[in-house]
């Protein structure tokens, strides 16, 4: 096989944008094992062996979002089955899923899902009676990339 001068001076960087997607994918896959652990994006990028910037960067390029969004979304999808289970507290849930904060928490909740935690509870208690645990987690996975539409406010 016969190559150009360009092909030739281009494979290093293929090689190297391979690499460097393989290691973007051990990281999403540290965020998905490990969610519920104290993680940011300097403790992601030090197990990566780069610099937090170029991280977030490469992490938002390859997967459409930044690393701390998706480890809130992976923490906000744990906390939609946990909240479906009722055998928690809001707080309790909060924790367990790896949050410090039930503010922060609710906030990123509310965005993603678009009603605050404990309403989510309420509705999906009833919705969700009786169907599978592995179909509800399909039907309720919460919006990525995209924040949940907030609905018009209404007027008294």
């Amino acid at each position: 096989m016969r190559r150009t001068i360009s092909q030739a001076a281009n494979r290093p960087a293929v090689d190297q944008h391979l690499r460097d997607l393989a290691t973007l994918r051990r990281v999403r896959d540290r965020i998905d094992r490990e969610y519920a652990q104290p993680l940011d994006v300097e403790a992601l990028a030090r197990g990566a062996h780069m610099s937090a910037g170029h991280l977030s960067r490469q992490f938002r390029l390859a997967f459409g979002e930044s690393p701390y969004s998706y480890l809130m979304t992976r923490r906000i999808e744990r906390a939609m089955a946990l909240l479906r289970r009722d055998d928690l507290s809001v707080t309790e849930i909060c924790f367990a899923v790896g949050c410090s904060s039930l503010g922060t928490f609710s906030t990123r909740f509310t965005e993603l899902v678009g009603t605050p935690p404990s309403a989510y509870r309420r509705e999906a208690t009833g919705e969700m009676a009786g169907m599978p645990p592995c179909v509800a987690k399909q039907v309720t996975r919460p919006v990525r990339n995209r924040e949940a539409k907030v609905g018009e406010p209404q007027l008294a």
